[in-house]
């Protein structure tokens, strides 16, 4: 048992509170972490809002960074030392996992989202002689340490720059994955990304790598679509100032879009991307709003092969393709830093609502 100071939210609501917690030792297939950095992600704050139901008070952060400190029975991927990023979790022998698509596990929720706890019923965290929610993502890394799941665990090298890289496991590979792994688009296809948050932004920036002919942004923050453009959208609409449809339909010349990215959540902006795909033609839903929400489509609209994709963390296998992402970092092809905002753990409240107020995009803490 060892203790730390953690980011714990306390009731649905709460803001953060720094307060002490204690650590188990690492399980079979775990290891300790000491953070050196955390991105914090829209999910963390629908968590701690109540909107999804995770026990509380608990831990959150899925965005981890940092240095392994301890390890424990039958660990082979990393040793005391190693810098790691910090992603999902998942069971490792489920069919989808052993296709390659962890992020659709059959125990994905109860294990990442909504669980609390291990697969054996308990936390890694507690506090005064209590578990608390924790093992969030396999991680709940806003905390000074944390008890990761191995198959969390993404090994770097000694010299990656932590606090830039701590996004790569969620937002960043979500917004890259939806592009990469669902669209692949073909040669001068036309994108749509609806909403230029970090995921949407990430989008972006994969499909510029890709031989797509146009990138279409759209949000209601005119800050936000001059970074898209300088990312290398070469359409932006401002929804607080333009009708969407008339704008997209002027854009495609009528055609439509071969593909979108929805990350905002919003109900009517989702049938928006949807009703502007061109016939055989993809949505991909990643903006998650609340449990229970539905959208109504045109089902005759539908029939022409278009499709509408739920996406999962960019569907990524992370031992394949975070590596690739911290290259394209790293070689400046994918300018992660022209979305994070660095702020010290501390100040956790203060990063949370310059996000909500969209003053940052990716905040990310520096312990």
């Amino acid at each position: 048992m060892s203790t730390t100071t953690a980011a714990v939210v306390e009731s649905s609501g709460a803001k953060f509170t720094l307060s002490t917690v204690e650590l188990s030792e690492p399980h079979a297939g775990e290891v300790r972490v000491r953070l050196v950095a955390a991105g914090l992600c829209h999910t963390d704050l629908g968590v701690a809002s109540g909107g999804l139901p995770f026990p509380l008070p608990g831990v959150l952060g899925h965005e981890g960074a940092g240095v392994v400190d301890a390890i424990g029975p039958s660990v082979t991927r990393v040793v005391p030392g190693d810098r790691v990023l910090l992603s999902f979790t998942s069971c490792g022998g489920c069919g989808n996992c052993r296709d390659g698509h962890p992020a659709y596990c059959a125990t994905w929720a109860p294990l990442n989202l909504i669980g609390g706890t291990r697969p054996d019923g308990t936390s890694p965290i507690s506090r005064d002689g209590h578990d608390i929610g924790g093992h969030f993502f396999g991680q709940s890394s806003f905390a000074q340490h944390a008890i990761v799941d191995e198959r969390s665990l993404v090994k770097v090298a000694p010299s990656t720059p932590l606090d830039l890289l701590a996004p790569l496991g969620c937002s960043v590979q979500t917004g890259v994955g939806a592009v990469w792994n669902v669209l692949n688009p073909r040669p001068g296809a036309t994108i749509l990304v609806t909403g230029a948050g970090a995921v949407g932004l990430s989008a972006i920036m994969a499909a510029t790598l890709t031989p797509v002919g146009k990138i279409i942004a759209i949000d209601r923050v005119s800050e936000r679509l001059s970074l898209a453009t300088d990312l290398g959208a070469t359409h932006v609409i401002d929804a607080a100032e333009q009708d969407t449809a008339t704008a997209l339909a002027e854009i495609t010349g009528g055609t439509g879009v071969d593909g979108a990215v929805e990350t905002t959540g919003n109900v009517g902006v989702l049938r928006t991307a949807v009703d502007a795909l061109a016939p055989r033609g993809t949505a991909v839903i990643v903006g998650a709003p609340a449990f229970g929400t539905v959208v109504p489509l045109d089902v005759n609209s539908m029939i022409p092969g278009r499709h509408v994709v739920g996406l999962t963390l960019g569907d990524s296998e992370t031992q394949t393709l975070i590596p690739v992402l911290v290259d394209l970092v790293l070689s400046g092809r994918l300018p992660l830093q022209r979305l994070i905002t660095h702020y010290a753990f501390d100040d956790i409240n203060t990063a949370a609502s310059d996000m909500i107020s969209g003053t940052a995009i990716k905040p990310v803490l520096r312990f």
